[in-house]
């Protein structure tokens, strides 16, 4: 074997024991923390009388076809999201490590919000290597999927197609994990709750306000969109009620005080 040939494979080798290192650390991350979440008692909390969600077909962004039909059998986590959202970036390592860790009981989908070109929402999921199929929103899945007033929303799913949960902002990995293992029937040291869901929108976990009651966002250019609701997501509103401008508008429609000051961002954005 030649010298050249010779450090080549010990390349490969060096690589492939990163890569088994890695994994290796990630499994023992991941058992402590579920070990520690059981020893601290976790209450894991699924809907009342789940109802069956509408079957639904749609293509990702690479053309193949994805449908809840074929998903039976498997949980599923409904991940809606965009590129401009901080917290959905930042969940996106722990979604693509629990689809790689239960790729045999669990399939995430991810809805994009975006509402610029296909092609960089691609080259995002490829950046990031999001091993989970990435869908548009359409309307279909809006109707199918009501009341996503914020991203990220997670829409929890059972191997019999029925609703049993959804999450409005930043997953909890440790959470997630166990809500899976629970749901696919694998060993799980939690107690379940059954609970009704909740009416009410609260922005917790980071979460970011995609819509905006009193403000109309059609007009928008999407870069005109994506500045506006970073801007609303971020600002605070001056009513004393010490929210964003978003949720002081998700919490209180009539506030006559972040009412004008979304319009003003909104002409402000409009006018650059």
């Amino acid at each position: 074997m030649s010298v050249r040939r010779a450090l080549i494979a010990i390349g490969v080798l060096v690589a492939a024991l990163g890569a088994i290192a890695g994994m290796v650390r990630y499994t023992r991350h991941v058992e402590a923390q579920l070990t520690s979440a059981s020893a601290a008692g976790t209450t894991l909390r699924f809907f009342r009388n789940p109802e069956a969600v509408d079957p639904f077909v749609v293509s990702d962004l690479d053309g193949r076809r994805v449908s809840l039909a074929s998903l039976r059998g498997k949980v599923v986590l409904v991940n809606f999201w965009a590129t401009w959202c901080p917290p959905c970036r930042e969940e996106i390592p722990d979604l693509v490590a629990l689809q790689a860790r239960y790729a045999d009981q669990l399939q995430v989908i991810g809805v994009s919000q975006d509402v610029g070109p296909e092609t960089l929402v691609r080259e995002f999921a490829r950046a990031h290597r999001m091993n989970y199929p990435i869908v548009m929103s359409t309307p279909e899945l809006e109707r199918t999927f009501p009341g996503i007033y914020a991203l990220p929303t997670t829409f929890v799913i059972d191997p019999e197609g029925r609703l049993v949960q959804k999450h409005i902002g930043m997953l909890n990995a440790t959470r997630t994990e166990l809500e899976t293992r629970a749901l696919a029937g694998l060993t799980v040291n939690a107690s379940i709750e059954r609970v009704e869901p909740e009416e009410k929108v609260r922005l917790e976990n980071a979460a970011q306000a995609n819509k905006i009651p009193g403000i109309d966002l059609a007009p928008l250019t999407p870069a005109q969109k994506t500045a506006t609701l970073q801007r609303l997501n971020s600002e605070r509103c001056s009513c004393g009620c010490n929210l964003t401008v978003a949720q002081c508008r998700i919490d209180d429609p009539s506030c006559g005080v972040s009412l004008p000051l979304a319009r003003t961002i909104v002409e402000q954005i409009q006018q650059r």
